[in-house]
């Protein structure tokens, strides 16, 4: 379980708290108005920011003071975090070792990755040559090699059309299932909570809510989370 204990994020005039847990296994949206602070409480969780105070727990261990990379999650940005020097098997090879210095059975992994994402046959491509729905899946490989208990989706997919977007929420929601992995995404389209998350995150004026069902929600929306989707 992750919980978030009397957090407080504050920077400049930006005040931002969260008081809540989130399930093992959960799928959750997390949306609100931009400028809300929704990218901000991935940053916190995942140790790229630091809270003012409170702590982030994950199964009753307190990982508030831990370094990103000591943290059970990965994390996938907007993005997509690739290094165009490198080759597509390389790139999610990092999930593995930084250092790039795979075993036999480390570089079997990562050809399994690669298939598993649809993209058997291109880890000698590098991240340019491929299409962006590719390059998002060449993240997602990665991810997939990490197998951390927790994934944080900072708008991966959000350059992407409909259709393509729609395919890469229904592959995530399947690796979760299949590793038991708890996920947060930031989403600014309610369609995509709807399609992926069973709970949504409202952040909006200074708080970030406890999950609540994402169709209840969303059908009946507080007044902050009403004005920003216009209903």
């Amino acid at each position: 379980m992750l919980v978030l204990e009397k957090i407080v994020i504050t920077q400049d005039d930006f005040r931002l708290t969260a008081d809540f847990a989130v399930a093992k296994g959960a799928r959750v949206a997390v949306i609100g108005p931009s400028g809300a602070g929704k990218s901000t409480l991935l940053s916190v969780i995942s140790g790229f920011f630091p809270a003012a105070s409170g702590r982030v727990l994950w199964d009753g261990r307190d990982i508030s003071r831990l370094p990103p990379g000591q943290r059970p999650l990965s994390i996938l940005f907007q993005d997509q975090n690739l290094f165009p020097h490198l080759t597509v098997a390389q790139n999610v090879g990092l999930g593995l070792r930084p250092n790039l210095r795979l075993s036999a059975v480390e570089t079997a992994r990562v050809g399994e990755a690669l298939a598993r994402a649809g993209l058997g046959g291109l880890g000698e491509r590098r991240p340019g040559t491929l299409s962006g729905g590719q390059q998002s899946r060449v993240a997602l490989a990665r991810v997939l090699l990490r197998a951390r208990p927790l994934m944080l989706l900072d708008e991966p997919f959000s350059a992407l059309g409909p259709a393509l977007k729609a395919e890469m929420l229904d592959l995530v929601a399947e690796i979760a299932a299949e590793t038991g992995a708890t996920v947060l995404m930031v989403s600014h389209d309610p369609d995509d909570a709807r399609r992926f998350s069973s709970e949504t995150i409202v952040v909006a004026e200074g708080r970030a809510a406890p999950p609540e069902p994402t169709g209840a929600l969303l059908d009946n929306p507080p007044p902050a989370l009403a004005a920003y989707l216009g209903t």
